[in-house]
């Protein structure tokens, strides 16, 4: 700039040339130095892009591939984004997820809460947990935990939800089944105990709950003889009403104590009949495993298979294998073979000097881990 201002003023001199120069280069290397500067400025923008891309894609990742579904809606519930997992939950793909209601995937009894709870959501700040039953696209229903959080705009105002869903049917069932487990049978009701050998009387209009004891369930062949068709442990249940035999006996196999059900009161209590279920449907599915028994061809075939269920049934652990925890008679175990007695003592012969049963010093039978 002093060169230019002194060139229209002072006389032409050979030694302006040299400054000039000076100056040019000096300019040179201040234009040199931001070029430099720019270069290096960009270079650190293009890293710092490809590491936000490269974490957009991580999360972008750990969003598609997450083991629960994920969706992102707007604050009405229009569907935006969703994973692979929500996908497959919802039994839909994934793009024909995008653009439609969530609500249209909540069953119809619980959308009016569904909606209900969609409008208090902008009131939350924090994550909001909701139980909804949802319905699969063309497909069963299932329980679901949906964890929700709302995305705001700086002046506060929703402009996104984020939607964790899991499915809790599962969890549900065995909660459920819990809480069978812990009912008290024996509450508001007497309990009735019998000692060992008796026969317990058998009510068409009730059933049985074994509160301790095991009970021998048997009925008559057309040759008169008994055959056993089941065995209710504590926890068990057995009567009349649960079976279509006309002759059908439950005698004590040892001290028992039980209470007796009236089918009204069943019929009555929603929670007594399902804690009732599960007893009923393992009493059915024993009687169904002694037919199984009774059907093979071969006599060893069916008292390895009678042993393998009692040692389920009945067993306990010890240190020699599995020990049945009540005595059983050698016509007991014919009786469920379909054989005759003699038979059974031949073959418990051999399988003791086998080694693969043994007795207790009170003749309890323990069965080695091989049966």
């Amino acid at each position: 700039m002093d060169l230019y201002d002194s060139a229209g003023t002072v006389p032409f001199v050979p030694n302006v040339l040299p400054q000039a120069f000076m100056e040019l280069g000096y300019a040179s290397e201040i234009v040199k130095l931001a070029t430099e500067e720019l270069y290096q400025q960009n270079e650190a923008l293009i890293e710092t892009r490809h590491l936000v891309e490269v974490e957009r894609q991580r999360y972008q990742d750990l969003f598609e591939f997450a083991p629960d579904g994920y969706l992102v809606t707007d604050p009405q519930g229009l569907i935006r984004e969703a994973n692979y997992a929500a996908a497959t939950l919802l039994n839909i793909q994934k793009q024909y997820l995008v653009g439609k209601p969530i609500i249209n995937f909540v069953t119809l009894e619980e959308r009016q809460r569904f909606r209900r709870f969609l409008t208090e959501l902008s009131q939350y700040d924090q994550a909001t947990e909701l139980v909804v039953r949802f319905q699969k696209y063309k497909g069963d229903f299932f329980d679901a935990a949906s964890t929700v959080g709302v995305d705001r705009d700086r002046q506060g105002k929703p402009i996104a939800l984020r939607w964790l869903v899991r499915d809790i049917t599962e969890r549900k069932f065995t909660e459920l089944a819990s809480q069978n487990n812990n009912y008290d049978f024996s509450q508001n009701r007497p309990l009735h105990k019998y000692p060992k050998g008796e026969i317990i009387p058998l009510n068409p209009l009730a059933i049985w709950y074994v509160h301790q004891g095991l009970v021998k369930l048997t009925t008559l062949c057309e040759a008169g003889e008994e055959v056993l068709v089941g065995l209710a442990g504590a926890g068990m249940v057995f009567g009349s009403h649960l079976t279509s035999l006309q002759i059908y006996q439950a005698t004590a196999l040892s001290d028992v104590e039980s209470v007796s059900i009236h089918v009204a009161e069943i019929e009555a209590d929603p929670t007594l009949s399902q804690s009732l279920l599960g007893k009923i449907s393992h009493r059915l599915k024993q009687s169904e495993s002694f037919l199984v028994i009774s059907g093979r061809q071969r006599i060893q075939d069916r008292l390895y298979n009678l042993l393998q269920l009692l040692k389920q049934e009945i067993g306990q652990p010890v240190a020699e294998g599995t020990r049945l925890s009540v005595r059983l008679t050698h016509k007991d175990l014919a009786s469920a073979c379909g054989t005759t007695r003699v038979t059974i003592t031949r073959l418990m012969n051999k399988l003791q000097q086998q080694g693969t049963i043994s007795f207790d010093s009170k003749k309890h039978l323990i069965m080695k881990d091989d049966i």
